[in-house]
Protein backbone atom coordinates (compact mmCIF):
# COMPACT_ATOMS: atom_id res chain seq x y z
CA UNK A 1 0.00 0.00 0.00
CA UNK A 2 2.53 2.53 0.85
CA UNK A 3 4.49 1.76 -2.23
CA UNK A 4 1.77 2.37 -4.50
CA UNK A 5 1.06 5.78 -2.44
CA UNK A 6 4.82 6.66 -2.87
CA UNK A 7 4.40 5.75 -6.68
CA UNK A 8 1.16 7.69 -6.59
CA UNK A 9 3.07 10.63 -5.17
CA UNK A 10 5.84 10.48 -7.61
CA UNK A 11 3.63 10.58 -10.54
CA UNK A 12 2.17 14.00 -9.45
CA UNK A 13 5.67 15.21 -9.34
CA UNK A 14 6.91 14.38 -12.50
CA UNK A 15 3.03 15.59 -13.79
CA UNK A 16 3.07 18.86 -11.99
CA UNK A 17 5.85 20.59 -14.97
CA UNK A 18 3.66 19.60 -17.40
CA UNK A 19 0.54 20.43 -15.92
CA UNK A 20 1.77 24.37 -14.96
CA UNK A 21 2.99 25.03 -18.89
CA UNK A 22 0.25 28.17 -19.58
CA UNK A 23 -1.83 27.11 -22.55
CA UNK A 24 -1.01 28.53 -25.82
CA UNK A 25 -3.89 30.96 -27.57
CA UNK A 26 -4.92 28.84 -30.31
CA UNK A 27 -5.03 31.13 -33.35
CA UNK A 28 -6.43 29.86 -37.04
CA UNK A 29 -5.24 32.31 -39.76
CA UNK A 30 -6.73 31.92 -43.50
CA UNK A 31 -3.36 31.70 -45.41
CA UNK A 32 0.69 31.24 -44.96
CA UNK A 33 1.53 34.92 -45.47
CA UNK A 34 -1.00 35.98 -42.81
CA UNK A 35 0.09 32.82 -40.58
CA UNK A 36 3.88 34.39 -40.47
CA UNK A 37 2.44 37.65 -39.44
CA UNK A 38 0.52 36.28 -36.74
CA UNK A 39 3.03 34.13 -35.66
CA UNK A 40 5.66 37.43 -35.47
CA UNK A 41 2.86 39.27 -33.07
CA UNK A 42 2.19 36.61 -31.43
CA UNK A 43 5.40 34.90 -30.48
CA UNK A 44 5.47 31.87 -28.50
CA UNK A 45 1.91 33.08 -27.05
CA UNK A 46 0.14 31.53 -29.66
CA UNK A 47 0.14 28.42 -32.05
CA UNK A 48 -0.71 29.08 -35.54
CA UNK A 49 -2.64 26.74 -37.70
CA UNK A 50 -2.64 28.08 -41.50
CA UNK A 51 -5.31 26.77 -43.86
CA UNK A 52 -4.53 27.58 -47.15
CA UNK A 53 -0.90 26.28 -47.14
CA UNK A 54 2.70 27.42 -48.31
CA UNK A 55 2.27 27.62 -52.30
CA UNK A 56 -1.48 27.25 -51.82
CA UNK A 57 -3.64 29.30 -53.64
CA UNK A 58 -6.37 31.00 -51.71
CA UNK A 59 -8.68 31.92 -54.67
CA UNK A 60 -9.65 28.27 -55.55
CA UNK A 61 -8.72 26.62 -51.78
CA UNK A 62 -11.48 24.13 -50.74
CA UNK A 63 -11.48 23.65 -46.93
CA UNK A 64 -12.35 19.99 -45.70
CA UNK A 65 -14.22 19.01 -42.66
CA UNK A 66 -10.78 18.70 -40.82
CA UNK A 67 -10.38 22.40 -41.58
CA UNK A 68 -13.57 22.82 -39.83
CA UNK A 69 -12.64 20.84 -37.00
CA UNK A 70 -9.07 22.95 -36.79
CA UNK A 71 -11.58 26.39 -36.59
CA UNK A 72 -14.06 24.63 -34.19
CA UNK A 73 -11.03 24.47 -31.35
CA UNK A 74 -9.35 27.40 -32.09
CA UNK A 75 -9.83 30.87 -29.94
CA UNK A 76 -9.13 33.12 -32.91
CA UNK A 77 -9.64 33.19 -36.63
CA UNK A 78 -7.41 35.49 -38.40
CA UNK A 79 -8.68 36.37 -41.62
CA UNK A 80 -7.32 38.88 -44.42
CA UNK A 81 -10.83 40.16 -45.63
CA UNK A 82 -12.19 41.94 -48.94
CA UNK A 83 -13.25 39.23 -50.24
CA UNK A 84 -9.95 37.46 -50.59
CA UNK A 85 -11.78 34.13 -48.80
CA UNK A 86 -14.78 33.23 -50.61
CA UNK A 87 -15.08 30.33 -48.98
CA UNK A 88 -14.69 30.90 -45.62
CA UNK A 89 -18.45 32.17 -44.22
CA UNK A 90 -19.35 28.59 -44.93
CA UNK A 91 -16.22 26.94 -43.33
CA UNK A 92 -17.01 29.22 -40.10
CA UNK A 93 -20.73 28.58 -40.46
CA UNK A 94 -20.02 24.67 -40.61
CA UNK A 95 -17.50 24.49 -38.12
CA UNK A 96 -19.66 26.54 -35.18
CA UNK A 97 -16.82 29.10 -34.35
CA UNK A 98 -17.32 30.93 -31.22
CA UNK A 99 -13.83 32.39 -30.47
CA UNK A 100 -12.88 36.01 -31.57
CA UNK A 101 -12.93 36.90 -35.16
CA UNK A 102 -9.98 39.46 -36.69
CA UNK A 103 -10.01 40.60 -40.19
CA UNK A 104 -6.27 42.26 -40.57
CA UNK A 105 -7.87 44.16 -43.57
CA UNK A 106 -10.28 45.82 -41.32
CA UNK A 107 -9.75 50.17 -41.78
CA UNK A 108 -8.13 50.01 -44.90
CA UNK A 109 -9.18 51.77 -47.96
CA UNK A 110 -8.76 48.70 -50.72
CA UNK A 111 -7.48 50.11 -53.98
CA UNK A 112 -9.93 49.35 -56.68
CA UNK A 113 -9.45 47.52 -59.74
CA UNK A 114 -10.99 46.01 -62.69
CA UNK A 115 -13.06 42.74 -62.41
CA UNK A 116 -12.55 40.94 -65.21
CA UNK A 117 -9.52 38.27 -66.73
CA UNK A 118 -8.10 40.86 -69.07
CA UNK A 119 -4.72 42.77 -69.71
CA UNK A 120 -4.85 45.31 -66.86
CA UNK A 121 -2.55 48.01 -65.59
CA UNK A 122 -1.55 49.13 -62.47
CA UNK A 123 0.42 52.24 -61.98
CA UNK A 124 1.58 55.21 -59.56
CA UNK A 125 0.55 56.67 -56.92
CA UNK A 126 -2.63 58.30 -57.53
CA UNK A 127 -3.98 55.63 -59.75
CA UNK A 128 -5.39 53.10 -56.65
CA UNK A 129 -9.28 54.39 -56.72
CA UNK A 130 -10.28 54.70 -60.26
CA UNK A 131 -9.94 51.62 -62.17
CA UNK A 132 -12.96 50.37 -64.19
CA UNK A 133 -14.98 48.16 -62.35
CA UNK A 134 -14.64 49.08 -58.86
CA UNK A 135 -13.34 45.76 -57.60
CA UNK A 136 -12.02 45.98 -54.42
CA UNK A 137 -8.27 44.53 -54.54
CA UNK A 138 -7.62 42.15 -51.48
CA UNK A 139 -4.01 41.83 -51.92
CA UNK A 140 -2.84 44.45 -49.26
CA UNK A 141 0.40 42.80 -48.51
CA UNK A 142 2.22 43.89 -50.59
CA UNK A 143 2.09 47.92 -49.46
CA UNK A 144 4.13 47.45 -46.40
CA UNK A 145 2.64 51.24 -45.61
CA UNK A 146 -0.83 49.13 -44.97
CA UNK A 147 0.31 46.64 -43.59
CA UNK A 148 0.76 48.69 -40.96
CA UNK A 149 -2.72 48.26 -40.37
CA UNK A 150 -2.96 44.58 -40.56
CA UNK A 151 -0.33 44.51 -37.49
CA UNK A 152 -2.16 46.77 -35.32
CA UNK A 153 -5.38 44.87 -35.74
CA UNK A 154 -3.92 41.14 -35.41
CA UNK A 155 -1.89 42.78 -32.07
CA UNK A 156 -5.33 44.20 -30.51
CA UNK A 157 -7.14 40.81 -31.35
CA UNK A 158 -4.63 39.00 -29.64
CA UNK A 159 -4.74 41.24 -26.93
CA UNK A 160 -8.35 41.41 -26.41
CA UNK A 161 -8.48 37.47 -27.06
CA UNK A 162 -5.10 37.02 -24.23
CA UNK A 163 -5.02 39.88 -22.30
CA UNK A 164 -2.78 38.72 -19.82
CA UNK A 165 -0.21 38.71 -22.81
CA UNK A 166 -1.61 42.30 -24.15
CA UNK A 167 1.63 44.31 -23.70
CA UNK A 168 3.46 41.57 -25.09
CA UNK A 169 1.51 41.64 -28.19
CA UNK A 170 1.57 45.19 -28.49
CA UNK A 171 5.71 45.07 -27.67
CA UNK A 172 6.34 42.83 -30.95
CA UNK A 173 3.56 44.10 -33.08
CA UNK A 174 5.44 47.44 -32.87
CA UNK A 175 8.89 45.86 -33.10
CA UNK A 176 7.57 43.90 -36.54
CA UNK A 177 5.91 47.27 -37.38
CA UNK A 178 9.45 48.80 -37.22
CA UNK A 179 10.78 45.83 -38.97
CA UNK A 180 8.70 46.48 -42.08
CA UNK A 181 9.01 50.42 -42.17
CA UNK A 182 12.97 49.77 -42.85
CA UNK A 183 11.62 47.13 -45.44
CA UNK A 184 9.95 49.50 -47.11
CA UNK A 185 12.52 52.40 -46.96
CA UNK A 186 14.92 50.07 -48.79
CA UNK A 187 12.43 49.14 -51.53
CA UNK A 188 11.93 52.53 -52.27
CA UNK A 189 15.26 53.68 -52.53
CA UNK A 190 16.43 50.53 -54.59
CA UNK A 191 13.87 50.98 -57.34
CA UNK A 192 13.55 54.86 -57.10
CA UNK A 193 17.71 53.99 -58.51
CA UNK A 194 16.08 52.53 -61.74
CA UNK A 195 14.66 55.00 -64.36
CA UNK A 196 10.66 55.43 -64.47
CA UNK A 197 10.15 53.84 -68.16
CA UNK A 198 12.40 50.51 -66.89
CA UNK A 199 9.30 50.05 -64.32
CA UNK A 200 7.53 47.70 -66.68
CA UNK A 201 6.06 43.77 -65.07
CA UNK A 202 4.24 41.49 -66.58
CA UNK A 203 2.69 39.09 -63.97
CA UNK A 204 0.08 35.90 -64.20
CA UNK A 205 -2.72 37.38 -61.95
CA UNK A 206 -3.36 40.62 -61.02
CA UNK A 207 -1.71 40.36 -57.18
CA UNK A 208 0.52 43.51 -57.10
CA UNK A 209 -1.52 46.80 -58.01
CA UNK A 210 -0.95 47.65 -54.00
CA UNK A 211 3.06 47.60 -55.09
CA UNK A 212 2.65 49.25 -58.68
CA UNK A 213 1.05 52.04 -56.92
CA UNK A 214 3.36 52.10 -53.94
CA UNK A 215 6.81 52.25 -56.06
CA UNK A 216 5.48 53.22 -59.27
CA UNK A 217 5.56 50.37 -61.60
CA UNK A 218 3.73 49.43 -64.54
CA UNK A 219 2.11 46.14 -63.60
CA UNK A 220 0.32 44.37 -66.40
CA UNK A 221 -1.37 40.66 -65.82
CA UNK A 222 -3.44 38.53 -68.64
CA UNK A 223 -5.56 37.50 -66.03
CA UNK A 224 -7.84 39.69 -63.23
CA UNK A 225 -8.01 40.06 -59.41
CA UNK A 226 -8.16 36.60 -58.81
CA UNK A 227 -6.87 32.92 -60.65
CA UNK A 228 -10.07 32.03 -61.30
CA UNK A 229 -10.26 33.75 -64.25
CA UNK A 230 -9.21 32.81 -67.81
CA UNK A 231 -7.09 34.80 -69.23
CA UNK A 232 -8.71 34.77 -72.98
CA UNK A 233 -7.03 34.78 -76.38
CA UNK A 234 -7.46 38.11 -77.22
CA UNK A 235 -6.29 39.40 -74.07
CA UNK A 236 -2.64 37.22 -74.27
CA UNK A 237 -2.73 38.81 -77.91
CA UNK A 238 -2.89 41.87 -76.67
CA UNK A 239 -0.81 41.86 -74.19
CA UNK A 240 1.71 39.87 -75.69
CA UNK A 241 1.95 43.05 -78.74
CA UNK A 242 2.67 45.54 -75.67
CA UNK A 243 5.39 43.88 -74.60
CA UNK A 244 6.89 44.00 -78.06
CA UNK A 245 5.79 47.89 -78.42
CA UNK A 246 7.54 48.46 -74.93
CA UNK A 247 9.80 46.31 -74.86
CA UNK A 248 9.20 44.81 -71.43
CA UNK A 249 11.87 42.34 -70.15
CA UNK A 250 10.45 41.44 -66.65
CA UNK A 251 8.08 38.89 -67.24
CA UNK A 252 7.08 36.43 -64.29
CA UNK A 253 5.46 33.15 -63.40
CA UNK A 254 3.85 33.64 -59.83
CA UNK A 255 3.79 30.45 -57.22
CA UNK A 256 0.32 29.51 -56.93
CA UNK A 257 -0.17 29.20 -60.59
CA UNK A 258 0.80 26.92 -63.44
CA UNK A 259 3.39 28.85 -65.34
CA UNK A 260 2.47 27.41 -68.56
CA UNK A 261 0.64 31.56 -69.43
CA UNK A 262 3.83 33.00 -68.34
CA UNK A 263 5.56 31.09 -70.64
CA UNK A 264 3.29 30.97 -73.40
CA UNK A 265 3.57 34.53 -73.82
CA UNK A 266 7.05 34.94 -72.94
CA UNK A 267 7.56 32.40 -75.93
CA UNK A 268 4.94 34.76 -78.30
CA UNK A 269 6.98 38.11 -77.08
CA UNK A 270 10.43 36.76 -77.61
CA UNK A 271 11.06 37.14 -73.32
CA UNK A 272 12.81 35.39 -71.22
CA UNK A 273 10.96 34.46 -67.67
CA UNK A 274 12.56 36.19 -65.06
CA UNK A 275 11.31 34.05 -62.94
CA UNK A 276 9.32 33.53 -59.69
CA UNK A 277 7.57 35.92 -57.44
CA UNK A 278 5.58 35.02 -54.56
CA UNK A 279 2.12 36.62 -54.75
CA UNK A 280 -0.41 35.10 -52.32
CA UNK A 281 1.90 32.42 -50.33
CA UNK A 282 4.92 31.43 -48.82
CA UNK A 283 7.25 28.99 -49.84
CA UNK A 284 7.25 25.94 -47.64
CA UNK A 285 9.22 25.95 -44.16
CA UNK A 286 13.26 25.95 -45.10
CA UNK A 287 12.22 27.25 -48.51
CA UNK A 288 13.54 30.62 -49.97
CA UNK A 289 10.53 32.70 -49.31
CA UNK A 290 9.51 31.16 -45.92
CA UNK A 291 8.56 34.58 -44.14
CA UNK A 292 6.45 37.59 -45.21
CA UNK A 293 9.79 39.83 -44.89
CA UNK A 294 12.18 37.19 -46.81
CA UNK A 295 9.06 37.00 -49.62
CA UNK A 296 8.82 40.63 -49.37
CA UNK A 297 12.79 40.95 -49.97
CA UNK A 298 13.10 38.36 -52.64
CA UNK A 299 10.10 39.72 -54.56
CA UNK A 300 11.85 43.15 -55.10
CA UNK A 301 15.18 42.04 -55.36
CA UNK A 302 13.91 39.67 -58.73
CA UNK A 303 11.97 42.63 -59.27
CA UNK A 304 14.94 45.04 -59.69
CA UNK A 305 16.98 42.47 -61.11
CA UNK A 306 14.89 41.65 -64.06
CA UNK A 307 13.71 45.70 -64.54
CA UNK A 308 17.43 46.30 -65.13
CA UNK A 309 17.74 44.62 -68.11
CA UNK A 310 14.71 46.48 -69.47
CA UNK A 311 15.47 48.44 -73.13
Amino acid sequence: MLRLLIASLLSLVIAAPALAQPQKLRVIASFSILGDIVAQVGGEQVEVTTLVPAMGDAHVFQPTPSHARAVAGADVLVINGLNFEPWLDRLVTASGFKGRHVMAAEGIKPREMGGHGHAHHNHGPGDDDHDDHGVADPHVWHDLQRMQTYIANIAQGLAAADPAHAEAYRTRGAAYAAELKALDTWAAAEIGKLPRAHRKVITQHDAFGYLAARYRIDFMAAQGVTTKAEASAEAVGRLTRQIKREKVQALFFENIANPRLIEQIGREAKVKVGGRLYSDALSPPGGEADSFVKMYRLNITRLIEAMRRDN
